[in-house]
C-alpha cells in the first residue's frame, strides 16, 4: 500500500511539473486566497489576457491607471439590445423612485441599476464581458431627464465571472472595480479630480483620479461621449493601498441616518461595502450613541474622551477644514451622502473618507456652501456642531485651515496646474458635442478654468481673513 501511495504521489507531483505556465487546459482556482490562476485562460478565445493587464496576481499599477500628465482613451462596445436595457431599467428605476427626495437618491441603495457585459478597449488591448452600469446621484436623475447622453458608468471586470468562469477575477492592472464619473456640472472638467488630490495631498484618505475620454459603440459605430474622470473604487483599492490594514469595516451612509442626528441612525442607510457577512454596525451606532450622550453637556472631558475612542476626531477635523476652504458643498454639512467612514483595524477607529468632488470649488447652490464659522450648521449635523462647541476642537479646525492653505492650496501651484490641466484638456473639451457635454460652448471651458484660478485666491484671502 505504501508504495502505491508513493508512485501515485510522485505521479501527481510530475503532472504539476508538467504544467505550462502560460496556458493550461483545466479551471484552476486558488480557494485559500480566491485569487485565479491566470494561466487557465484560452488565448484563442481571450487574445490578450495577460497576468500583468488582467490578472488578479499582480499589485495594482497605479501608474498606468492613474497618470497625472496625459488623458486616457476608453473604448466601450456593448451591444445595441444591452445599451437599450440600460436605458429601459433606468427609466423604470426614475419613475419608480418617486419625487420624496429629489437629488438624494443613493446610487447604489435606492437605484437597483442593471450590469450589462460590455468590451472595454485601452491601448489597443481588451477586457472581455466586463460588467457595466450607469451610476450618478442627482447627477444621473439631471441627466436622464435632460437627454444628456453623458451619463456616469461604472465598471467592475468580474461582475460577470458566473457566466465566464474562465475570467473568474478578472482585473484592469489589478484593479476589480473603477468609476468613469461624466464630470456633471463642471464646466471646468476638473474638480472631481483637484478635489480628491488635495486631499491626498493633505494626508487624507481619498480615490485616486485620472483624465481620460471615452467612446461608446452600443451598434451604430464608435460615439465620442466626451472627456471623463477616472476615479479609484474605495471599497478595494483605497482601503488596502492607503491604511496599513485594509480588512476593517467600510460604510457608505446615505440618507437621513448620514447626518447622524438625533433619531435617525438606521442600518439600512448605514450600507457596508466590506465584510456583510458579518456586519452588526456596532461600530457606526457606537459613534450614533456616543454623540447624543448626555455628557457631551455635563462632563465634557468625559464625552470627548468616548467620542475619541470611536471617531479619528483629528482627522476629520482636518477634512472638515479643507472641505470648507475648497468649499466642497455637496455633502455632510449640507447633504446627506458622500462620503465613506472605514473602522481602522489599526487603531479601532472610524476615518472619514470623502468622495464626489464635482461640486466643489464654488459657493453651491440649493443650501450653498457652509461658512467658515459654521455658526449656521444646526444640531442636525452633530459630527460638526458638537464639536465645533469644544474650544480645543474649534482651535484644531482653524488651524488646519492655515496648514490647507500654507501647504497644499497654495494660489501658485494651483494656478499653476490649472493651467497644466488646461492646456491638457482643451482640445478634448472642445471637442465634445452637443448631447454629450455640460459645457455648452468652448468659452464655457475657457471660464471654468479662470473661475478656478481666481478662486484659488479668494479662498486663501478668506482663511487668513477669518483666522487671523
Amino acid at each position: 500500500m505504501k508504495k502505491i501511495l508513493l508512485i501515485l504521489t510522485l505521479a501527481l507531483i510530475a503532472l504539476s511539473a508538467c504544467r505550462n505556465e502560460d496556458l493550461i487546459d483545466d479551471n484552476s482556482y486558488d480557494n485559500d486566497t480566491d485569487s485565479y490562476d491566470s494561466t487557465v485562460v484560452d488565448l484563442s478565445t481571450y487574445p490578450d489576457w495577460s497576468t500583468a493587464t488582467h490578472s488578479n496576481d499582480v499589485a495594482p499599477d497605479f501608474e498606468t491607471v492613474f497618470p497625472q500628465n496625459e488623458v486616457m482613451r476608453f473604448d466601450i462596445t456593448i451591444s445595441s439590445s444591452n445599451y437599450s436595457a440600460l436605458y429601459s431599467n433606468l427609466s423604470s428605476e426614475m419613475s419608480s423612485s418617486g419625487s420624496s427626495r429629489p437629488g438624494m437618491m443613493a446610487e447604489d441603495t435606492d437605484y437597483d441599476l442593471l450590469w450589462v457585459p460590455a468590451t472595454l478597449t485601452f491601448n489597443e488591448t481588451d477586457w472581455y464581458n466586463v460588467g457595466l452600469r450607469f451610476k450618478g446621484n442627482s447627477s444621473l436623475k439631471s441627466a436622464y431627464q435632460s437627454g444628456n447622453g453623458k451619463l456616469s458608468f461604472k465598471l467592475d471586470f468580474d461582475q460577470f465571472e458566473d457566466d465566464y468562469p474562465a475570467l473568474k477575477n478578472q482585473r484592469f492592472y489589478g484593479f476589480k472595480q473603477l468609476n468613469l464619473n461624466n464630470n456633471y456640472d463642471d464646466e471646468s472638467l476638473m474638480r472631481e479630480k483637484v478635489g480628491a488630490d488635495l486631499f491626498r495631498q493633505f494626508g487624507l484618505a481619498a480615490a485616486n483620479t485620472s483624465f481620460c475620454v471615452v467612446y461608446v459603440d452600443y451598434g451604430s459605430g464608435s460615439q465620442y461621449f466626451g472627456v471623463y474622470t477616472l476615479v479609484e473604487e474605495v471599497d478595494n483599492t483605497v482601503i488596502n493601498t492607503q491604511f496599513n490594514d485594509g480588512s476593517g469595516n467600510l460604510y457608505k451612509p446615505d440618507g437621513d441616518a448620514a447626518s447622524f442626528a438625533a433619531n435617525t441612525f438606521d442600518t439600512d442607510e448605514m450600507e457596508i461595502k466590506t465584510n456583510e457577512d458579518t456586519a452588526t454596525y456596532a461600530d457606526v451606532r457606537s459613534l450614533y450613541n456616543v454623540l447624543h450622550r448626555t455628557t457631551r453637556t455635563s462632563d465634557t472631558e468625559a464625552w470627548k474622551s468616548e467620542l475619541e475612542s470611536i471617531l479619528d476626531v483629528d482627522n476629520f477635523l482636518k477634512w472638515l477644514a479643507a472641505n470648507i476652504v475648497i468649499q466642497n458643498w455637496d455633502t455632510y454639512g449640507n447633504m446627506t451622502h458622500n462620503y465613506y467612514l472605514y473602522n481602522n483595524p489599526v487603531n479601532s477607529l472610524l476615518t472619514w473618507i470623502p468622495w464626489d468632488n464635482n461640486e466643489a470649488f464654488q459657493t453651491g447652490k440649493q443650501s450653498g456652501a457652509l461658512s467658515m464659522n459654521l455658526q449656521s450648521v444646526s444640531s442636525s449635523w452633530p459630527l460638526i456642531s458638537y464639536l465645533m462647541d469644544i474650544p480645543e476642537y474649534e482651535a484644531s479646525y482653524e488651524a488646519y485651515m492655515k496648514q490647507f492653505i500654507n501647504e497644499v492650496f497654495i494660489p501658485a501651484d494651483m494656478i499653476s496646474t490649472y493651467e497644466s490641466y488646461y492646456d491638457l484638456l482643451k482640445e478634448y473639451a472642445y471637442a465634445e458635442r452637443s448631447g454629450y457635454t455640460y459645457i455648452y460652448s468652448d468659452a464655457y471651458f475657457d471660464s471654468g478654468v479662470s473661475t478656478l484660478k481666481t478662486h484659488v485666491q479668494s479662498r486663501n484671502d478668506a482663511v487668513n481673513n477669518y483666522v487671523d
